[in-house]
């Protein structure tokens, strides 16, 4: 089974949403990879996205949810199911077990962007888990780690591939679920940003090469207490900017931004508002305790900013030796790295050029080609009669 016919379908829960956050831009690389491949493709969306309790809570007692199609041209379109992302998650407190979703078509791969508690009934279903720290280091993050042990537990039931974004998280995953490593496969993440989408200036007119800039959701997960600690006692004279919305528990972190001078913080940005940001910054410090990918690390590298991040994990990994790598709860060697980057213009032309080249791993078109044979193999996994007709009932 790898005829031409055969469709892509990607959720489109995330990619239209406002805020900038690693998954909704790995949604997008997912949506302009899927297309890339030259075969059908659809995006599933929900209208009505939010019909209220009484009616989510009927909804969700349906076994099975009907979806429609709607053509958009020769080769894309949408298929289209009542409130079906929100109804799924009711659907699964109430029994633990995922929606089933009824395409208008017999068979087709299904790639979900986050393991949410739906399955596409008789095709392939591939889930993107991109890291599966709520059960790991449950007191970094504000997931439920009861519900997603549940929802995972149950997922691997149903997924025919797990993608994830780095080996760091791929190993995790294998390891926590005991599952097959053939089923789980790191296909990274691509990077969308570019020198042709930054602003030509940083915003509120921020001197170029005059500041260092920290991207991400405020939140203890981002370890922004040991870095604005570290940034102090560097005693550089560039300010530590602080770009991205309030996350999780960010009242504490918000109230020692406030009390530390040479510390400038900013809330959302525009697209193209951050990766101005990024570019003309001295280097982003990205010393982050946990991350599935990092996806602010593989973006300033892409735009030639030199970059100081974890040597932990996801990100010493997606860094590779094109950053300046530092133990994140160490407060010192922080402080020494932010020096080194200040004062040390070989360094810094050093680590943009290397960063450059690096960077080049995370390319549309690259990851576009991981995934093609991730679906390829999938199909012919379930190539023979039996194996599709016993799927589709």
């Amino acid at each position: 089974m790898n005829g031409q016919n055969v469709p892509i379908c990607v959720d489109a829960r995330m990619i239209y949403r406002n805020g900038g956050t690693g998954t909704t831009t790995y949604s997008q690389g997912l949506v302009a990879a899927a297309e890339a491949i030259g075969r059908p493709f659809f995006l599933l969306r929900a209208d009505h996205e939010d019909d209220g309790r009484s009616r989510k809570l009927l909804g969700s007692l349906t076994t099975d949810h009907a979806l429609r199609e709607r053509k958009i041209d020769q080769m894309r379109g949408e298929l289209i199911g009542r409130d079906i992302f929100r109804r799924a998650h009711v659907h699964f407190t109430l029994r633990r077990r995922f929606l089933s979703l009824k395409p208008p078509r017999s068979f087709g791969i299904m790639h979900w962007t986050y393991p949410v508690p739906i399955r596409m009934a008789g095709w392939i279903n591939i889930y993107t888990v991109h890291d599966i720290i709520p059960l790991t280091q449950p007191h970094l993050s504000p997931i439920s780690y009861q519900r997603h042990w549940a929802v995972m537990s149950e997922l691997r039931q149903y997924a025919d591939r797990i993608v994830t974004v780095s080996e760091a998280a791929r190993s995790d995953i294998i390891s926590l679920l005991q599952l097959d490593s053939a089923l789980v496969i790191n296909c990274g993440q691509a990077v969308l940003g570019s020198l042709n989408d930054a602003r030509s200036r940083p915003p509120l007119d921020l001197d170029v090469d005059g500041y260092f800039v920290f991207c991400g959701a405020i939140e203890p997960r981002k370890n922004l207490a040991c870095l604005i600690k570290a940034h102090a006692l560097s005693g550089v004279e560039r300010p530590l900017v602080i770009a991205g919305p309030d996350g999780w528990r960010s009242e504490e972190i918000n109230r020692l931004i406030d009390c530390t001078p040479n510390v400038i913080r900013l809330g959302y940005l525009e697209r193209g508002e951050l990766l101005a940001l990024i570019r003309y910054a001295r280097g982003l410090l990205f010393p982050s305790l946990a991350e599935g990918f990092g996806l602010p690390v593989a973006e300033a590298m892409r735009l030639g900013t030199p970059v100081l991040t974890s040597s932990v994990g996801a990100l010493a990994e997606v860094a590779g030796n094109a950053a300046l790598l530092v133990e994140p709860s160490d407060v010192d060697a922080i402080a020494s790295g932010i020096r080194l980057l200040a004062s040390d213009e070989a360094l810094v032309a050093d680590l943009s050029a290397r960063g450059r080249i690096h960077a080049e791993l995370f390319l549309l078109p690259r990851f576009a080609t991981q995934l093609a044979t991730i679906y390829e193999e999938a199909l012919a996994t379930y190539s023979e009669p039996a194996v599709l007709l016993q799927r589709m009932q």
